[in-house]
């Protein structure tokens, strides 16, 4: 699954998932921007592949701020001369109940999650087009296949990154260009991390393999999804989740 000589953009690599992804697709021969709001965290696993041999450089930008993305996909461009792969991956929360939600944590995670995914694809799709072969990879979550009480505003992004999904792999496969999403369940991430004993243990008891995932399990799917052996296959969404949501 060899991605020598590509260039590979990931949001959210500072850690967690987006970490491991990018790491993987580095290891794979590609070379990766690891794009982050945090100069720091991009900026260490920018600093980690280029150490274990690979090729990376860190890139900080708000992925909610459109002219910002546009500006960083324009300077990209120039520099690198395309991005064949684009892995959307940044994401927030801001948990609460709906009739407690505030306007401004609705927005903030629907421009996060879901809006930077359209500015980065509408700034990027037109050179993979040109070249008549890409990859783009959203990372969505079961919360948007199932709904999730408290997230009323992380489901209805990661559903929209479903729908947008769909979408974009019938406008672009003319193209050779291949759109499609993985959707996580629960992760050992800093989102999980702070999950105590009891809720943990109810979350168990739904996952049929009896544990929580990698980072590694998403990134090794994500791996595939860019190669060219996954090169008819679009549109899909691929639940990585232990068996939880069949």
């Amino acid at each position: 699954m060899s991605l020598e000589n590509r260039v590979a953009l990931v949001t959210g690599a500072g850690r967690g998932i987006g970490h491991a992804i990018a790491k993987n697709l580095a290891e794979e021969g590609a070379h990766v921007l690891c794009v982050s709001r945090s100069e720091n965290s991009c900026g260490a696993t920018a600093e980690a592949i280029n150490q274990s041999g690979g090729s990376a450089t860190s890139h900080a930008v708000d992925v909610s701020d459109g002219p910002a993305v546009a500006e960083l996909a324009k300077s990209l461009l120039e520099k690198h001369g395309k991005v064949d792969i684009l892995v959307n991956n940044a994401g927030i929360t801001r948990d609460g109940l709906i009739l407690r939600m505030s306007e401004e944590n609705w927005r903030d995670v629907i421009e996060t999650n879901l809006s930077s995914c359209f500015h980065w694809v509408k700034n990027l799709a037109h050179p993979m087009a040109r070249q008549r072969w890409g990859r783009i990879v959203n990372i969505t979550s079961v919360s948007g296949l199932v709904g999730n009480a408290g997230q009323a505003n992380y489901a209805s992004s990661k559903a929209g990154m479903i729908g947008l999904t769909k979408t974009l792999a019938k406008e672009l496969a003319s193209r050779q260009i291949t759109v499609n999403a993985v959707a996580p369940g629960f992760i050992e991430t800093d989102m999980t991390s702070g999950l105590d004993e009891k809720t943990r243990d109810i979350i168990l008891k739904n996952i049929p393999l009896k544990r929580l995932g990698q980072p590694s399990d998403i990134a090794h799917m994500v791996d595939y999804l860019c190669s060219d052996k996954a090169a008819y296959i679009t549109g899909q969404i691929f639940t990585v989740d232990g068996g939880m949501v069949m």
